[in-house]
């Protein structure tokens, strides 16, 4: 165990050189993408309070959490000057490029026909 420690302590990139090496674009999308990450556990939260213990789903939560993530996203997007509607329609052209049928099926899924 005492190895292992000694081997992350030894290859962790130190927090003062990752301030050091940080531009301001890079901490404010640093910034933004943490919040994605934190709003869609959050969001699972509330999904998984529903799906697995039975709770009745909370609406205004799911909501709320959607918008945060809309939020981070839309901070996303300007800090790299990507319109909304780009992404979407990059989604889009993927999701029929692998789903060539225009319906689900585990077979597409898993040729992911948009990879290759």
């Amino acid at each position: 165990m005492n190895e292992y420690a000694e081997l992350v302590a030894a290859l962790a990139k130190p927090g003062e050189q990752i301030k050091a090496e940080m531009t301001d674009d890079q901490a404010h999308l640093l910034h933004m993408a943490v919040g994605v990450a934190g709003e869609a556990g959050e969001l699972l939260d509330a999904i998984k309070k529903h799906a697995i213990y039975g709770k009745p789903l909370d609406l205004t939560n799911v909501i709320e959490e959607l918008g945060d993530l809309e939020f981070y996203m839309q901070g996303i997007r300007a800090a790299i000057s990507v319109p909304r509607g780009t992404v979407l329609s990059s989604n889009m052209e993927k999701l029929r490029k692998r789903y060539s049928s225009g319906a689900y099926s585990n077979d597409q899924a898993q040729q992911r026909a948009d990879k290759q």
